[in-house]
């Protein structure tokens, strides 16, 4: 059996520190990098993710014989020439270089330092995304930092372009929240949505879902302008309306389904969903299939939705895309799918009665019982 490595064991370990203390002691040679490693590693086994990040930060700051931007200049020399060169393979970068953007948060976010403290981040997050070191900056110096994100929205490199909807992110996942308006970042979404990047176009995807949450009337009058605008390729906006959109689908909004041409009271109907077996155990396939049936050519997004309790007795549905296709009168279309029974690290499983509903654009139809034993 496989045994998985937590995260923070691979993101910032004794080899990473020490890699760290050679970089910089490159860069500049009257840091004591064999100091450095021995007081952070002191802490390090100890502390979990975020509390290393800020460890490690803390130790170049006790080490490196300046501050200000002199510490600024030294960190930014310590980098491989790319981050490729760096070893970086993906968009976000490795974890290895996110003290380096916690360090500009933390010892150098104070006004007589804020350009280049906010032309490192845009620097450093090439090497690991620095959006959670950003909304420090957002937080204390908002009029400032929305100045230079609306720059950064058309840097040459994507990921400046991808941090600049990041940061602003109303509910960014795992970080503080900013003491600005929710749709706050509207005018650095107007420069990025039609980026020919697609990880720039998934960042603007999940701003407009953060948006939706309080203001979906807004997400949907926005991707309208932005449809006929026509800036952005349609196969593309398609996508980012989608993602944007995609709680408002599972929750059956039918504005939501009207944008992208779901007709919400289409003549459709369905059956019951059949089942393969009503009593299962964790681990197993749930097989389930069902029928839909038109009166009227009509374009369908399907889902199905698993109906249980939680642990507490609470009510709880969790929500899966199925298909999109177009159904046709006379000819049935055949819903089918085998979905594994499985907790996850945010959603344990129950024992006792569960159903399994289908949604069509928006519209739930009768359900089927089932029962999850008890292991």
């Amino acid at each position: 059996m496989t045994v998985k490595v937590p995260l923070k064991e691979t993101a910032l370990n004794a080899e990473r520190i020490a890699r760290i203390g050679r970089e910089v002691q490159t860069a500049c040679p009257e840091f004591d990098a064999d100091s450095f490693v021995t007081s952070v590693m002191a802490d390090l086994p100890r502390l979990e993710l975020s509390a290393r990040i800020a460890r490690t930060s803390e130790g170049l700051y006790a080490h490196l014989p300046v501050t200000g931007p002199a510490a600024l200049d030294i960190l930014l020399r310590s980098l491989p020439p790319t981050p490729e060169a760096a070893g970086v393979t993906n968009d976000f970068g490795l974890h290895l270089y996110s003290s380096h953007s916690d360090y500009v948060a933390r010892y150098c976010a104070a006004a007589e330092h804020l350009d280049p403290a906010l032309g490192a981040l845009a620097r450093m997050t090439g090497y690991f995304s620095s959006e959670l070191p950003v909304r420090h900056f957002l937080a204390d110096f908002p009029d400032q930092t929305m100045r230079a994100l609306t720059t950064w929205a058309r840097d040459d490199d994507h990921r400046v372009r991808r941090l600049a909807s990041e940061a602003t992110r109303p509910r960014l996942p795992w970080a503080p929240r900013i003491p600005l308006p929710t749709d706050a970042g509207l005018p650095v979404l107007e420069e990025l949505y039609a980026d020919s990047n697609a990880y720039v176009r998934r960042s603007v995807a999940n701003h407009l879902h953060d948006i939706a949450v309080d203001q979906p009337e807004l997400v949907v009058a926005t991707l309208q302008r932005w449809r006929d605008a026509g800036r952005a390729a349609e196969r593309h906006f398609t996508t980012l309306a989608r993602d944007a959109l995609r709680s408002r689908l599972k929750n059956g909004w039918p504005p939501a389904y009207t944008f992208l041409g779901y007709q919400h009271d289409a003549p459709i109907n369905v059956s019951p969903p059949a089942l393969e077996r009503a009593e299962l155990h964790e681990g197993d396939t749930l097989d389930f299939s069902a029928e839909l049936t038109t009166t009227a050519t009509a374009a369908v997004h399907v889902m199905y939705v698993i109906s249980s309790t939680t642990p507490t007795g609470k009510p709880r549905e969790k929500t899966y895309f199925l298909l999109r296709d177009t159904a046709e009168p006379g000819r049935g279309l055949c819903l089918a799918k085998s979905h594994t029974l499985r907790s996850t690290s945010t959603s344990k499983l129950t024992p006792g009665p569960h159903s399994i509903a289908l949604q069509v654009n928006g519209r739930r139809f009768p359900a089927a019982d089932f029962r999850l034993l008890e292991a």
